[in-house]
């Protein structure tokens, strides 16, 4: 299966407890032997993996359910069932699972080889065994297995990456990925070349900088125009995001504002975020007359920082990896401090 997926919902159930058993010994010698009813097995778990070679969620996609197996029924001479085998969910990192019905996060896998048990076997029944009394010599009962959670849950991928790419169709969003990393997503000059996100890796001063593009913003986006914004959700895991507008059709500002809409009218967490405009195309502006323009309009604006750079020719772009790389620097440097200052608070 060879598109991209990032939401599947799947029914998941943990195995059910295996049934105690009801039994008494029989014995050439003791033909009225005591009780002795094994255990029922108990069920197995439902356990999600992070797979890194995995990239999207199509592995699960043709699923609509996924079960742990049950634990066996006990037996006579005090044999316990087998428990049920484990179900587990391979999932890549970036992973949140959702209960469908409540919306509630149950789970998130960042990590390589992260396991979370998700949903608990039943526990097995216990044997007439167990139920053997002063007053009762010979009980002729013994427990049910548990029933195994179970729910409903909502799978979504959020890429894990360090600086996201937004702009308009034909911004030069996938060209200035390939022209970054070694990523080589498809480029051509008609909208929404770009259909699924696209990560590409840049090793700058011994660390790695991970780019997502995602597929092109237009108006009316957040209404599910065009492609909407399916894929903003991509951006929730970044660092900072990098505005791309294109310069040379005399359209910068407007289309730096459309995307500050789009991205307010999605998610206004989003907007908090770290920026960066990067305004290419800077070769159909050799006067730089419409760059001037763009950069005086936002400069009274805090927090918002201007490149220009050219795909085309090379400009600006080891500039701008320095300038990717210190957003992703500082954003691990805030998340230690907050990471600390949790810790802190944990231990008062």
């Amino acid at each position: 299966m060879n598109r991209f997926v990032d939401e599947v919902v799947l029914r998941l159930t943990a195995g059910h407890g295996g049934a105690g058993a009801v039994s008494f010994l029989r014995a050439k010698y003791k033909p009225r032997g005591g009780p002795d009813g094994g255990d029922g097995g108990r069920g197995g778990d439902v356990i999600l993996v992070c797979k890194p070679n995995l990239k999207t969620l199509s592995q699960l996609a043709l699923r609509d359910r996924m079960a742990a197996e049950n634990g066996e029924s006990g037996a006579g001479s005090n044999r316990d069932g087998r428990a049920g085998g484990a179900v587990r969910v391979e999932v890549p990192p970036g992973t949140v699972v959702y209960d469908h019905e409540s919306g509630e996060i149950r789970a998130e896998l960042l990590a390589e080889g992260e396991e979370v048990a998700l949903l608990r076997g039943g526990r097995g029944g216990r044997g007439n065994a167990h139920f053997k009394t002063a007053h009762n010599r010979a009980p002729r009962f013994a427990q049910p297995g548990e029933p195994g959670e179970e729910m409903i849950a909502r799978f979504e991928l959020q890429l894990i990456a360090d600086i996201g790419f937004l702009g308009r169709p034909n911004a030069g969003k996938s060209s200035l990925l390939r022209a970054l990393t070694a990523a080589r997503p498809k480029v051509a000059a008609y909208q929404f070349t770009t259909r699924t996100p696209y990560l590409g890796v840049f090793r700058r001063h011994e660390r790695d900088v991970v780019l997502a593009d995602v597929p092109g913003i237009i108006e009316g986006a957040a209404g599910g125009a065009g492609l909407g914004t399916t894929f903003l959700k991509h951006l929730a895991r970044t660092a900072a995001i990098a505005f791309v507008v294109e310069l040379g059709s005399g359209v910068a500002l407007e289309s730096y504002r459309l995307l500050e809409h789009e991205l307010e009218q999605y998610s206004s967490e989003l907007t908090r975020k770290r920026r960066l405009v990067v305004a290419n195309k800077l070769d159909l502006d050799p006067d730089h007359e419409e760059l001037g323009e763009f950069t005086s309009a936002l400069e009274s604006e805090p927090g918002v920082r201007v490149i220009a750079i050219s795909t085309a020719t090379g400009e600006g772009l080891d500039d701008l990896r320095n300038i990717l790389l210190q957003l992703g620097e500082q954003h691990e440097q805030h998340e230690q401090h907050e990471r600390g200052e949790a810790d802190g608070r944990g231990l008062e």
